[in-house]
């Protein structure tokens, strides 16, 4: 080489580098300018869920398309095998575009004349999903770009999860999550090799494959899928041989329990949060819908009802029933949060503030005698006097002249400010002198089931009074920024020792009383004309209020509070302490603050262990193929033992097996309980195919 020839290959270098600099620089101009459309991968479903995670409810998007977020964690592990095996081992190898697959996809299609495989990768196909156009040449080159750029942008893990966040499966299903509830009816956390076939099968095309639509085709494609796999040696030959066989599966409804609580957690988090964790408890929940919807049954064909299970030491909402049907007039609306008035619900605060100002204690003695204030002259409900009581008689009783002078001394605008500084401010009558009165004392102001949940767990907190918690991520623990001293520690317990004394209902008590619990301290109220009937109680560390009455706010001839709302909430005592006990070990819900004592099992014993369930096993799914089939309850445990479904007591027959006939499609809770108290519980699904 000459010297000449020399000096010029030198000088090229500095063109060749500053070529490769501009168009490494075009490149990344290009890059930036023309980002991927991630803002599809932010259009999530969102979920609420119980403190366990269990799903309540799922909603779908605007256009009426179901897309929940995926997340590999909560995915069984050997669909993730199965589907990389299937669709792109090279997965965790390639930049975004697999060379070696389109190689031998072309030498493929050159020696068969037909397309035999594809050389789309995983982010390819994530590409497409993303920015979807018709199938061409240019698509592809274009769809390469786009994987190229989201390997830049996103880990392995991330590309994978937004592929099973968008992937199609038929009609409005959109991504695995959503595929795994609408046909499998849970999440995609254990799969058998049929579901995972038929799972990697429906997106590749998901209208002609729907299990619901096309059950042949999708059965034809799973056995493809499953062919494939054994080719793999991902799943043995016997097993996807047996996996043939199963019949395609049904669309099934995706998870609606706790409509009304559902919608006011997605009102509480953050826009567009995918997964919305709750204080809710799904098994009360459910048993609290249960009751509530056999309760109205009982009532007029317009009678609602609603309630609310508090956690007194932090304040959480364990179970909110909006309305007991939707098919019912005001079934859509969340009644826990419409103003009524409160009827004799706000005496034991009167009373309790009384205490607090030294105006009188639970000895004092007050005439319940006819006695005009000002223009104002109340009755009691019996229209009856009682001359001379007690503070705590006239508590027990409900009287209602000794309520109004007791409001008349502290100042009834005062004790309305109190209220509204314990966080229940009360809604007063929308006219010019629209100062709180005495009417007050017998419930002339409005006030929702939220709003005497608060006063009560303060009741229950010793005095402590705190907003209520729906979601995690709002204040966990009553004894924390926020509360607010409402009434003294003394004076509350003062109350709910009264309380627990008022006189029961002919023949009725909770059911928990017969096993060593304590008593429920309990007040009942009724609104003028019947409209609405309350009952509030503490007990065990919960607060519980319960409302009956119509959504429209119609009278109810007859209906007060000790008659139709006062039993229902023993029943829903009964039904959390049962069902909460079992979620925590035997023990209490949280630290009782009141002085009232913790619940204690009957004949406690360390060594004692709950009644072991036998049939049917926990999280499991039964087909029952009639209607009226049975199913026969077993569980290994101390003596005789006593089934419930969903909190109704199942009869033994003559033979001594309890025999349990589910009436329709969905989630039970079966319990088992032996003589000692102890139980145990199982959640099954029931899924009835017609003959």
């Amino acid at each position: 080489m000459s010297w000449f020839q020399r000096i010029k290959k030198v000088r090229l270098w500095p063109k060749a580098f500053y070529f490769a600099l501009a168009a490494i620089s075009l490149i990344g101009f290009l890059d930036l300018a023309f980002p991927p459309p991630l803002a599809k991968a932010n259009q999530i479903s969102q979920v609420v869920l119980d403190h366990r995670g269990q799903p309540l409810r799922a909603f779908p998007l605007e256009d009426g398309r179901w897309r929940l977020k995926a997340d590999l964690d909560i995915v069984d592990p050997a669909f993730i095998d199965a589907l990389l095996a299937y669709e792109d081992e090279r997965f965790y190898q390639h930049i975004g575009v697999d060379f070696r697959a389109i190689l031998r996809a072309s030498l493929n299609l050159v020696k068969a004349g037909e397309i035999v495989s594809g050389g789309s990768t995983i982010t390819m196909q994530t590409a497409r999903l993303l920015e979807p156009k018709q199938r061409t040449f240019g698509a592809k080159i274009q769809q390469a770009i786009r994987a190229l750029q989201l390997e830049s942008r996103l880990s392995k893990r991330e590309i994978l999860e937004l592929y099973l966040t968008l992937a199609p499966y038929g009609g409005n299903i959109e991504g695995l999550r959503s595929a795994s509830w609408a046909y499998l009816g849970r999440e995609p956390n254990s799969l058998t090799p049929d579901e995972i076939a038929l799972l990697i099968a429906l997106p590749q095309s998901p209208e002609a494959r729907r299990p619901d639509l096309k059950p042949e085709s999708a059965i034809k494609a799973r056995a493809r899928v499953l062919r494939r796999l054994v080719e793999k040696d991902v799943i043995a030959e016997d097993r996807a041989l047996e996996a043939m066989q199963t019949a395609a599966p049904k669309r099934r409804d995706f998870p609606a329990f706790a409509w009304q609580a559902t919608e006011e957690a997605r009102r509480r988090a953050p826009h567009m949060q995918p997964d919305i964790y709750t204080f809710l408890d799904f098994q009360l929940q459910t048993r609290l819908e249960t009751m509530a919807r056999d309760v109205v049954e009982e009532l007029d064909d317009r009678a609602q009802m609603s309630a609310i299970v508090v956690d007194i030491r932090t304040r959480n909402v364990l179970a909110s029933v909006g309305s007991a049907r939707r098919d019912r007039a005001g079934g859509w609306l969340d009644l826990t949060n419409r103003y009524r008035s409160p009827g004799s619900t706000l005496k034991p605060f009167i009373y309790a503030m009384a205490f607090d100002e030294g105006l009188a204690a639970p000895s004092t003695h007050i005439s319940d005698l006819p006695k005009r204030f000002k223009s104002y002259q109340p009755e009691n409900f019996d229209r009856t006097f009682r001359g001379d009581v007690t503070i705590a008689q006239a508590l027990q009783h409900s009287l209602n002249v000794p309520a109004v002078h007791a409001l008349e001394a502290i100042g009834p605008s005062r004790f309305a400010a109190s209220l509204a500084f314990a966080g229940a401010a009360p809604r007063l009558p929308n006219r010019a002198d629209s100062d709180a009165g005495l009417a007050l004392a017998l419930g002339g102001v409005g006030l929702t089931v939220r709003d005497l949940a608060v006063l009560y767990a303060a009741l229950g907190g010793d005095g402590i009074a705190h907003s209520l918690n729906w979601i995690e991520g709002e204040s966990a623990s009553a004894v924390s920024e926020g509360q607010t001293r409402f009434l003294t520690s003394q004076a509350s317990r003062k109350v709910l020792e009264i309380l627990k004394s008022a006189p029961m209902p002919d023949g009725r008590m909770p059911t928990v009383l017969t096993r060593d619990a304590p008593q429920i301290a309990f007040k009942t109220g009724t609104s003028y004309g019947f409209r609405d009937a309350w009952a509030a109680g503490v007990s065990n560390g919960l607060a519980i209020v319960v409302w009956v009455g119509r959504a429209d706010g119609a009278p109810r001839s007859g209906a007060t509070g000790r008659e139709v709302a006062l039993p229902i909430l023993f029943d829903a005592f009964d039904i959390a302490t049962l069902t909460l006990r079992r979620s925590n070990g035997g023990l209490n819900v949280g630290e009782e603050m009141t002085g009232v004592d913790p619940f204690t099992l009957a004949n406690f014993e360390r060594d004692k262990q709950p009644p072991e369930i036998l049939f049917p096993p926990d999280n499991s799914e039964i087909w029952q193929d009639k209607k009226d089939r049975g199913f026969t309850l077993s569980a290994r445990g101390d003596g005789e033992l006593t089934w419930y479904a969903q909190g109704q007591k199942i009869l033994a027959n003559r033979f001594g097996d309890s025999i349990w006939t589910p009436t329709e499609e969905g989630f039970y809770l079966l319990e088992v309980v032996d003589k000692s108290g102890l139980s145990s519980a199982s959640t099954v699904r029931i899924t009835q195919h017609a003959q």
